[in-house]
């Protein structure tokens, strides 16, 4: 295995204690020390303070301070964050090898969130240039004549970014960069698994031009998030995460406005018409990318009888042939868990279920925080791979009869996040459109295809408001109507 403290030195950054970011200043954290761990070797990669209960108070005071004051203009906003994006784009390499470090991924997963996230900050810029509102025919009402009305979208003021292990950097840019591109101030509090890959964007937009107060980064745990609610000074909440934490974040909230990205069970359903040329490397890599730690990993693949036979024997090869286990070989496919002790969690998942009668036709032994991909067939409900979120390299394939059956399956949970239907058949495609209760149904797609531009959220348990540049910007704007009288 290659030596820790070589491969760490070429990451700047690693083996280094990471400030938080306030007032446009980097200074170093009064709480507990956090240590982040390189996922697949277990050892210490990095680590952060965490802040105090006076600086997250300090950091709020920044934040309010700098909205009040007004932000840059919607084109000089437009500007910071199109220049973001060529500086990342100058230093990808820096951040995929950070992210394959903390973590975990691949080199494919952490180049495509890099690609993705450039993405993201050049839209969210165009989005800021464009912002406005809208003309209200109000002389087509009684006794108005003359009367002009028309709406203003105005930025909400300090918004807190509570943000993800899974995407720490392009879901942290699909909560940033829209805020800012609003007129927002945006206190960002990165996960503890994750928290360098974010530190390190906030350097980028820094260098972009990105005014003092207008982003802060803040670290530590649960205790922190409770400071950061109590403040009714911040007036908007962005989460992504379990459903129980955003339960919790909702209640602290109050009648301040949030947006939720929650937890998942996603399905895919394969009709029998279906051109599984086409369809079966989608669903690989929808179902094993990121190690399946996605929202919308495919957990349940819905079959159609029919097919049921050949789809089984196609991907028993294909999910055997995937290459696991060291995220810094360029061949492998999917990588370490977030965590060792998530990974144990996962195996004894599937040895449940294989105990219950489940049939396991690809994977193996656990390895460290490595769960070999997965694939299970003769999965019953009962059993926690079909009724709970995974969250891992495992996907379950399940048959149905006719596609009522299958759209039921997908809304008996809790959950409403995104499926996807392979059929040719328009009449199908758009009876399950009309019928999943889900944010998003993507036909001849997996549920996990998401374009950055897209509106992107759930619905249920899986949480509501949306991402998506042009989306999240007005979750966090309010409308405003303003009227003249010229007679």
């Amino acid at each position: 295995m290659t030596d820790t403290n070589a491969e760490a030195a070429r990451v700047p950054g690693a083996l280094k204690t990471h400030p938080l970011l306030m007032g446009g200043q980097w200074v170093l954290g009064e709480g507990e020390t956090i240590t982040v761990l390189d996922k697949y070797r277990l050892v210490p990669f990095a680590s952060v303070k965490a802040a105090s209960a006076a600086q997250v108070a300090q950091m709020i005071e920044h934040a309010h301070a700098a909205f009040r004051r007004g932000a840059p203009s919607a084109y000089d906003r437009g500007v910071i964050l199109a220049r973001a994006a060529g500086l990342l784009e100058a230093r990808l390499a820096e951040f995929v090898a950070t992210m394959q470090a903390e973590a975990g991924f691949t080199t494919s997963d952490a180049t495509g969130e890099v690609r993705r996230c450039i993405e993201t900050l050049r839209l969210s810029g165009e989005e800021a240039r464009r912002l406005s509102g809208d003309m209200i025919p109000v002389d087509g009402a009684p006794q108005q004549a003359g009367r002009l009305a028309f709406t203003l979208r105005v930025p909400l003021g300090v918004v807190v970014a509570i943000t993800p292990f899974n995407s720490p950097l392009n879901t942290v840019a699909h909560k940033i960069a829209p805020a800012f591109a609003a007129g927002n101030a945006v206190i960002l509090k990165p996960s503890t698994n994750t928290p360098i890959t974010a530190c390190k964007l906030a350097e980028v937009l820094l260098d972009a031009g990105m005014p003092a107060g207008f982003l802060s980064v803040v670290h530590g745990s649960g205790n922190v998030a409770h400071h950061l609610l109590a403040d009714e000074r911040v007036r908007f909440f962005a989460f992504t995460g379990s459903t129980e934490v955003g339960r919790n974040i909702q209640r602290a909230a109050g009648l301040r406005r949030t947006q939720m990205e929650l937890g998942s069970i996603a399905f895919t359903i394969l009709c029998d018409d279906a051109d599984l040329d086409r369809a079966l490397p989608k669903i690989i890599n929808a179902a094993y990318r990121k190690a399946g730690q996605v929202c919308t990993s495919v957990q349940i693949l819905l079959v159609h009888r029919d097919i049921m036979e050949a789809v089984e024997a196609r991907l028993t090869e294909m999910v055997s042939a995937l290459r696991h286990g060291d995220p810094y070989a360029a061949e492998t496919v999917v990588g370490p868990l977030i965590s060792e002790r998530e990974a144990i969690r996962i195996e004894g998942w599937i040895g449940e279920a294989v105990g219950k009668g489940a049939r396991r036709l690809a994977g193996g032994a656990r390895q460290a925080a490595v769960v070999p991909p997965t694939l299970l067939a003769n999965v019953d409900i009962n059993m926690q791979v079909a009724c709970r979120e995974i969250f891992g390299p495992v996907m379950c394939l399940t048959p149905f009869a006719t596609l009522d059956e299958a759209i039921g399956r997908v809304n008996a949970t809790p959950f409403g996040l995104a499926t996807g239907i392979f059929t040719n058949r328009l009449l199908d495609a758009l009876a399950a459109a009309r019928s999943l209760e889900v944010g998003g149904v993507h036909i001849n797609e997996t549920s996990s295809s998401r374009v950055d531009m897209m509106p992107y959220g759930g619905s249920k348990d899986s949480g509501f408001g949306r991402e998506g540049p042009r989306y999240a910007i007005h979750e966090m704007t309010e409308e405003r109507i303003v009227t003249i009288a010229t007679q």
